[in-house]
């Protein structure tokens, strides 16, 4: 049998891109460009290896890194200022973007990406821009954004025609404002991808989010996701075909979460799932849930929310929450006036697999009597595999016990914890208590109100990496 040597230059061109094209494209840049081969860089050069780069590394315990400095350095020296024309999207660490944004011009940049992009870092770049008007921003290939912005006008600002590309929009809106005698010219003939984040009054959402939905004619995937304070009147899957989708002609994805707090009147003295579920007939979505709770003084708050749940945040639910697999959801608040048992907490580990960030709610203690099959379940240890922060808000001491003890819950990934300082010097036993020690031994960030308090050694030891 004849063996034969192929080397990889051998090969068509044809089959040689195949293969590279099954290869990381950082790679094949690192590695085989600018190597003095002219064939190899008319390849590698194509759209398929230079259009988007990606400089960050995320570990499995998701924490951010750069790509090292020997990889760095050859991108930015000796390959970057040959392919910028191509370069159409960055993925960047903060600590070395500027050496990468340095490197080339990008003309054809629409897409950035910037990983640890904290407040010190936009203050030391960015120092020209305070005090600025908000139309000061303009580009004229930016096709992406997504935005954290304080509050609805500047939301508008950004849509008065100056991205004259932009085609997809996510937004955070951070701050309730209500000020209908703001006016903008708004140009949405070009946005066809809209995301809302939003906590809104329900004069904002009438008089706000209506009117700038229904100018979206244009508009072909719609993700909501709402806090409502509406206590004039419900919101049901009629009001939102009605007032929203009916003016979306092109609208073939919509995914939405609505939160409502309203109140009861006398004509409506209860309200039922079915019937909520029942409005829902016109709606492209193909499955739709709604939790209901009620509260004091004929205070309701119901959520709405499309199926499957595409949303990385839930706010409020309680013991009541349907048994539903929320494969995307990372942050989520708890809340309720009748008490979580461990049960409800198994619960919330199984339905929120990726849960990192976790708010408490609930004043009310824990039930000191159990039965034999609460015993049984006691007996279960919960992990949150995931689970880097954690805050009791208002809640019980009995819950600050449920998830720093071992015994019950573990948490290995614990980093940041916001709890009262007396629940959890008594929870530990003033920082000695072995059974409680092991989920506090990772805690990075400890905040536990304004007191002034001076922490004794067992606290410092309890707290190594404070």
């Amino acid at each position: 049998m004849h063996q034969y040597k192929i080397n990889l230059l051998d090969l068509p061109t044809e089959v040689l891109h195949i293969i590279l094209k099954k290869l990381d494209s950082m790679d094949v840049l690192y590695s085989l460009f600018a190597i003095n081969n002219q064939r190899l860089d008319n390849i590698i050069q194509e759209n398929t290896f230079t259009n988007t780069l990606n400089f960050v590394l995320i570990t499995a315990t998701d924490d951010i890194l750069s790509v090292c400095d020997r990889v760095l350095d050859r991108f930015c020296l000796n390959l970057l200022p040959k392919i910028h024309n191509n370069v159409k999207s960055l993925i960047l660490n903060s600590l070395s973007m500027e050496h990468i944004l340095l490197a080339g011009d990008y003309p054809n940049l629409s897409e950035l990406k910037i990983f640890n992009f904290n407040i010190k870092i936009a203050l030391h770049y960015f120092t020209e821009l305070c005090d600025l008007p908000l139309t000061t921003c303009y580009s004229s290939n930016l096709c992406k954004l997504s935005i954290r912005v304080l509050y609805y006008h500047d939301l508008l600002a950004l849509l008065d025609g100056r991205l004259k590309q932009l085609n997809t929009l996510n937004v955070v809106i951070v701050q309730q404002e209500y000020n209908p005698t703001n006016v903008y010219n708004v140009n949405l003939s070009h946005l066809k991808c809209f995301s809302l984040q939003y906590d809104c009054s329900y004069d904002a959402y009438d008089g706000e989010i209506l009117p700038l939905l229904q100018r979206m004619s244009n508009i072909e995937v719609l993700n909501l996701n709402l806090i409502i304070g509406s206590p004039a009147r419900f919101i049901d899957g009629k009001n939102i075909y009605d007032e929203i989708l009916i003016h979306m002609p092109r609208l073939h994805t919509f995914n939405f979460c609505f939160l409502i707090f309203s109140q009861l009147n006398h004509s409506a003295q209860y309200l039922y799932k079915d019937d909520i579920l029942q409005t829902f007939t016109n709606i492209i979505v193909k499955q739709v849930e709604c939790m209901i709770k009620y509260r004091r003084y004929n205070g309701l708050k119901y959520l709405l929310f499309s199926l499957p749940f595409m949303f990385d945040n839930l706010q409020c639910i309680g013991n009541g929450f349907s048994n539903i697999i929320f494969n995307h959801v990372i942050r989520l608040v708890v809340d309720d006036d009748i008490p979580f048992e461990h049960e409800f907490f198994m619960r919330v580990a199984c339905c929120f697999p990726l849960l990192k960030v976790l708010t408490i709610s609930n004043s009310m203690p824990q039930s000191p009597i159990l039965n034999s099959y609460d015993n049984q379940l006691h007996s279960t240890t919960i992990e949150y595999p995931y689970l880097t922060s954690l805050c009791f808000s208002l809640a019980h001491c009995d819950y600050v016990e449920q998830f720093l003890n071992d015994k019950k819950t573990h948490l290995p990934r614990l980093t940041v914890l916001s709890v009262n300082y007396y629940h959890l010097r008594n929870v530990t036993k003033n920082f000695t208590n072995d059974r409680t020690r092991l989920n506090c031994m990772k805690v990075k960030e400890l905040h536990i109100g304004r007191k002034k308090i001076v922490y004794s050694k067992d606290f410092h030891t309890y707290f190594p990496l404070l």
